[in-house]
């Protein structure tokens, strides 16, 4: 982490615009979302995203391994959270809803890091990029992919 704080301290000294993402949030995992979020934002970071953790196919039972090992105390509330906050399933992929999630426990997700962006300052102005200094591959060869 210290790091990626130093990475982000760097970039936004050079005036480069960084952003911090905090995720994915687990629920009864991730409790430090504000105490990451003020890191960045004193490094120099200016916007912020999350996600909440999303669990497609084969990575389902590999975190419910982990999970078991780590965290078994909470393995069973984590999973039954994350499917709360995900329509009953580990997973859903309406592109609507599967960042975020819904439901109470993924609003809740989302009030708390709302609240602490708002209290910090983030995403307050959009930053408009100079496309101008855009120049695609001369050889075209990224292009040759499609």
């Amino acid at each position: 982490p210290y790091r990626r704080l130093r990475t982000i301290q760097a970039l936004a000294e050079a005036g480069v615009p960084v952003g911090v993402s905090v995720a994915p949030q687990i629920p009864f995992i991730n409790t430090d979302m504000e105490q990451v979020l003020e890191a960045a934002w004193a490094a120099g970071a200016r916007s912020a995203f999350y996600t909440v953790l999303r669990l497609p196919w084969e990575v389902e039972p590999l975190f419910g391994q982990w999970l078991a090992l780590h965290y078994p105390d909470r393995a069973a509330r984590v999973l039954a959270r994350v499917q709360e906050m995900r329509g009953g399933r580990p997973y859903e992929a309406d592109f609507a809803t599967r960042m975020k999630g819904h439901g109470v426990w993924a609003d809740l997700v989302r009030q708390r890091f709302e609240k602490a962006c708002a209290r910090l300052g983030y995403n307050r102005q959009r930053v408009e990029l100079d496309l101008r200094q855009f120049r695609p591959a001369s050889d075209g060869a990224q292009m040759g992919l499609f």
